[in-house]
């Protein structure tokens, strides 16, 4: 693995803002950035992503098993109590999900160190499933790249054939898709899965959160009040169940895309729980509850708390002194605490690895870097290539 830099395509942003790449910069700063690429070989991607990709979700899905039985679990992950049955009867029912991202930590050898699992709402999706994979095609045809360089990145046509399943169970039904007002990216990625599920033969409809009604039977509905039974929502789950409408999510009807099992899945309690029940893994880092840190023996660590995102209030804590703190909303719920093993670094910048999931199977990766250690919302977005 090492990062090598290329020359740009020189119209690559009339081409963005033909295919509705709107997001590529962001408050003036490159969030894609094909100055660079990074290159793996195909053991790397096969032994050393793909394959621990796909054990790590299964023991990740061994967590939701066991904390949808455990009341005090339950309350660990802080799932509110009115909402247990609904988070558990959804796991029983076997409610299917789309898609997920784990973030790794790796440099080229040795094992990949899972640090979080963005089981919910993960987002640089259109960069990897689609807008990589032009750049590819692009630098190949230049003649910048290698025609034997490939890339590990099927993503797009695995979601594509994910809806298509997902249709089975909703022959007639139309797809909702929703995202918050004022995020381009959100808006983008949603716009990216609106266009893979009608391609997949959904009929597709897009809503902003804060324009979705509720009628006076307890339905979610439209702009147009009409009843929304199936929906996809770019919308954490910890939100969602705080929320004022949160009383009658479980009686309201809908699919969600992803489904209220995910609440767990996408929790930063999720790692000191893999921890607990899968102790020495290599490809863990171990991670511990507030209240067990004492005994832990961790002597450098990073704080997270357990809703975080984008990089939101972590603190690096190195020999007893705290040496990297980030802002943001979040703590309030409690912390988790994970031993440090710190990005790879390529020159003066730290480098993380998205692997993607659909369903249960590994799909691809995705390569951000940034001059700081922890990788943020505004964390530029490289392109990779297996040669």
């Amino acid at each position: 693995m090492f990062r090598s830099i290329i020359k740009q395509r020189p119209n690559w942003r009339e081409s963005a803002a033909e295919y509705g790449f709107t997001f590529h910069t962001m408050h003036g700063e490159a969030y894609w950035d094909e100055s660079a690429y990074y290159q793996f070989s195909l053991q790397q991607i096969e032994r050393d992503i793909e394959a621990p990709t796909q054990e790590l979700h299964q023991m990740c899905l061994r967590v939701v098993e066991k904390v949808v039985a455990d009341q005090q679990l339950m309350q660990r992950f802080q799932i509110p109590e009115q909402h247990w049955n609904y988070i558990r009867n959804s796991w029983l029912a076997g409610d299917p999900s789309l898609y997920a991202r784990m973030d790794l930590v790796y440099g080229g050898s040795g094992h990949a160190k899972l640090y979080e699992n963005n089981a919910d709402t993960p987002t640089s999706l259109y960069e990897t499933g689609f807008w990589q994979w032009l750049w590819l095609q692009d630098q190949v045809n230049a003649g910048r790249l290698n025609r034997r360089a490939d890339q590990y990145n099927s993503l797009q046509e695995k979601i594509i054939n994910r809806f298509a399943q997902l249709k089975i169970e909703h022959p007639r039904d139309t797809l909702y898709f929703s995202c918050c007002k004022d995020t381009d990216e959100d808006r983008g990625t949603v716009q990216y899965l609106e266009d893979c599920a009608t391609a997949a033969g959904i009929e597709c409809k897009f809503i902003y959160v804060e324009d979705i009604g509720l009628s006076a039977d307890d339905c979610f509905t439209d702009l147009d009040n009409l009843k929304i039974s199936w929906m996809f929502k770019l919308y954490p789950w910890e939100f969602m169940l705080r929320e004022e409408y949160s009383e009658v999510l479980e009686h309201a009807a809908v699919s969600w895309i992803e489904p209220p099992w995910k609440a767990i899945l996408s929790n930063k309690a999720l790692l000191p729980m893999l921890w607990k029940m899968f102790p020495g893994h290599p490809n863990l880092l171990p991670s511990f509850f507030e209240d067990e840190l004492e005994n832990s023996q961790l002597v450098n660590y990073v704080k997270k708390p357990i809703f975080a995102r984008e990089g939101a209030n972590i603190s690096i804590h190195l020999a007893g002194k705290e040496v990297y703190s980030s802002d943001g909303p979040y703590g309030d719920e409690g912390y988790i605490y994970q031993a440090y093993s710190p990005l790879p670094a390529f020159g003066d910048n730290f480098t993380l690895i998205g692997s993607w999931l659909v369903g249960d199977q590994p799909a691809g990766i995705s390569v951000r870097e940034d001059k700081n250690k922890v990788t943020q919302d505004l964390s530029r977005y490289m392109p990779h290539i297996i040669l």
